[in-house]
């Protein structure tokens, strides 16, 4: 059996060993792979009335809200239906992955959206990064001079205190 040294008390001349530790945990994985905004491949497993649950890749299942369900052409997706999922939510700690199909699709009707993916086609892989940056660049909250003035304030006030 393979262990890991936890701790080594050397007072009371004990050692604490862990076989856990030695497995890696699964969600540091997942946390990689479905990282919010990534889309994969997924089947509706099971419907339920708010929600549905979806088979997605490496065994790993996911809730997708009915209101995420709604296909592109208006009908509501069905049990066994093979489609395109979103990750809108990824939280480890409670193991918990929330899908959606509708985000798939809904996203690329946005005028910037759209533009990127139209620039996207007709630039090449350069001008689809460019427009990422604008579209990263333009949700970034500004600081403004009331701001730099509250911050040189306390630099003041931190440098005084010293």
């Amino acid at each position: 059996m393979e262990v890991v040294v936890l701790e080594i008390d050397r007072e009371n001349r004990r050692i604490s060993l862990g076989h856990k530790q030695l497995e890696e945990n699964p969600w540091d994985v997942f946390e990689t792979i479905f990282g919010e905004g990534s889309v994969h491949q997924g089947t509706i497993i099971e419907n339920k009335d708010k929600s549905g649950i979806v088979a997605l890749p490496y065994g790993v299942e996911g809730i997708c809200p009915s209101k995420h369900l709604r296909k592109e052409d208006g009908s509501n997706a069905k049990v066994e239906e093979t489609l395109d999922f979103k990750v809108i939510e990824f939280n480890k700690e409670s193991k918990k992955i929330v899908v959606s199909h509708t985000r798939t699709f809904e996203e690329g009707e946005d005028k910037p959206a759209a533009s990127a993916k139209a620039a996207g086609k007709k630039g090449g892989a350069g001008s689809s990064t460019s427009q990422a940056v604008k579209a990263i660049n333009q949700n970034t909250e500004k600081s403004t001079l009331g701001d730099l003035d509250a911050l040189s304030a306390l630099k003041e006030k931190m440098e005084k205190g010293n």
